[in-house]
């Protein structure tokens, strides 16, 4: 968006670096990225309906080609037309190549694992919509095993494109098949015109797709809701983007592991008695209260196994000997 080199290692390293070449920005570059931003937001502000992004895109297209803007603003540049060949690559494959290519392997898993089903699941809750994990790992799993035969980018459950797609109204698997009819006929007629685009221009979609794409809303909701849950996200959001994309996804499952076994070691379980309007409220089980005189609801919140069984125990035990008036059989 800048048009600078940018450089350096890690988030604050690039954006230290990027803060030093501030006086080297391209003036063409921030004035298409702005322009992009202003049409999207504008368009959006007359109607969700309207695709924003891609009437920005088609503009600046036709600007970067009327004025020559490519002397002045990187372009997208030349691109391959035509379908891509089917094969296996070609590669000596051997254990050398194996055990490089296994460590990468394993991290796009790891990625296309956890990003897919958050995103599959952020955007279902959005609609109250249900869905099936399993589902789309099939799906992908197929998807990628096209993708390697045909020697493109690894498929991954995105959620930027995921919000690309939904800002633009897609809702059903319908927009996809349109969406892979376009893709065809770009490769097969248009990657001439695809030349002129200016990356400030894709750079300006895609970093108002991430700011979209961050809920504070949600986030208060779960803070609110449970507080370790909270603090979990936001150690994981922080790795990713100070650490890296893997090594976050990879705290996040080890500190939910973590949090899991002990919830399950030490659940916190519950009594329940009626409210004035007849619902069920929990009371912590030292209250030893009673839903009505002689009856007592015990709310185990855990599944039972060897570890937590001790407490289950000690709790029923408790209220089965020391509640007043003394427990009866509803018989």
């Amino acid at each position: 968006m800048l048009g600078v080199k940018g450089g350096g290692h890690g988030t604050l390293g690039k954006v230290w670096n990027d803060l030093l070449q501030l006086g080297q920005v391209n003036r063409y570059e921030l004035t298409i990225a702005l322009s992009v931003l202003v049409v999207i937001v504008g368009l959006k502000m007359v109607s969700k309906k309207i695709p924003g992004a891609l009437i920005a895109a088609i503009g600046a297209q036709v600007v970067s080609w009327a004025f020559g803007l490519g002397k002045h603003v990187h372009v997208v540049g030349a691109v391959p037309s035509g379908l891509p060949p089917l094969g296996m690559p070609r590669l000596h494959w051997g254990w050398q190549v194996m055990a490089t290519l296994i460590p990468t392997a394993f991290a796009m898993f790891v990625v296309i694992l956890a990003q897919s089903a958050a995103t599959s699941r952020a955007f279902a809750t959005r609609y109250d919509e249900r869905f099936s994990e399993n589902s789309d790992l099939v799906g992908l799993a197929l998807a990628n095993i096209g993708a390697g035969l045909s020697g493109t980018f690894v498929v991954n459950g995105s959620p930027t494109k995921t919000q690309i797609v939904d800002s633009a109204g897609g809702r059903s698997q319908l927009s996809l098949l349109v969406m892979v009819a376009m893709v065809a006929l770009i490769l097969l007629f248009l990657t001439k015109a695809l030349a002129y685009l200016p990356e400030a221009a894709l750079s300006a979609i895609v970093f108002l797709i991430g700011v979209g794409l961050i809920d504070l809303a949600g986030m208060r909701r779960v803070f609110e809701q449970r507080r370790l849950e909270f603090w979990l996200a936001l150690v994981t959001a922080l790795t990713v983007v100070f650490v890296g994309v893997e090594q976050g996804i990879l705290l996040a499952i080890a500190l939910s592991l973590v949090d899991r076994t002990r919830h399950g070691y030490r659940p916190k379980n519950a009594v329940l008695v009626p409210d004035e309007s007849g619902s069920w409220q929990p009371k912590p089980v030292a209250t030893a209260a009673q839903a009505a005189p002689g009856l007592i609801i015990y709310r185990f919140t855990h599944s039972l196994y060897y570890a937590n069984s001790q407490q289950f125990s000690d709790e029923v035990s408790l209220l089965a000997s020391s509640t007043e008036p003394p427990l009866r059989n509803p018989v």
